[in-house]
């Protein structure tokens, strides 16, 4: 199987079950403000692990993925009649801290940055 048919279908994937996630799934646990970050799949196409990306606090985030973790099964029941594969590859949820993380270091810069535009004008 190429790499490029499972990118294609990493992103059908992620772009699905964003859509699953957000207009089927019905729990209010679930923050609004979760998305798919990235999809990625097996070269056999047996596990698919699926980043997201969870703002809220940390009991929001652990609640949220609670959340996803029990409804991994709906999500994949309504993956298959979407998809046509042979196989619907087993949905794994992981949690990503990197947009967290990146806003984090991009204000550590800015303050790095502004101090040292102090230190030129004094």
């Amino acid at each position: 199987m190429s790499d490029k048919r499972t990118e294609r279908l990493a992103g059908e994937f992620r772009r699905i079950i964003s859509d699953i996630i957000h207009s089927e799934l019905k729990d209010p646990r679930l923050t609004g403000m979760s998305s798919i970050v990235d999809v990625m799949l097996t070269r056999d196409l047996n596990h698919a692990k699926i980043r997201v990306s969870v703002m809220g606090s940390p009991e929001e985030k652990k609640s949220a993925m609670a959340v996803l973790l029990s409804a991994s099964g709906f999500i994949r029941s309504k993956l298959a009649a979407r998809v046509r594969v042979r196989r619907v590859p087993e949905l794994h949820f992981v949690l990503d801290d990197s947009i967290e993380y990146s806003i984090h270091i991009s204000r550590l810069l800015e303050s790095v940055a502004k101090e040292k535009t102090e230190e030129k004008n004094e």
